[in-house]
């Protein structure tokens, strides 16, 4: 589960148990709207785990490039010339 489908129904969970006031018969709209809420809270947090976990994986590979030889440069300093 993603972060924007554990918002949605976290969304939606809080529509239903806040702001619902009609009635269905044989289900209870702010129990749904609270098992809603409950399955997006976890969600939410399982995938910032994964996703936090992920990232710390990917900073820890190590690049190696094949950069060619440097040059040395030699200089002679004459000071007779002065």
């Amino acid at each position: 589960m993603t972060t924007g489908i554990s918002t949605f129904l976290l969304a939606v969970g809080a529509i239903l148990y806040f702001a619902v006031t009609k009635t269905v018969n044989g289900i209870d709209l702010t129990t749904v709207g609270l098992i809603l809420m409950f399955v997006g809270l976890g969600g939410l947090i399982i995938s910032l785990f994964t996703l936090a976990a992920a990232r710390n994986r990917g900073t820890r590979t190590t690049v190696v490039s094949a950069a060619p030889p440097t040059r040395t440069t030699t200089v002679i300093r004459d000071d007779s010339v002065l």
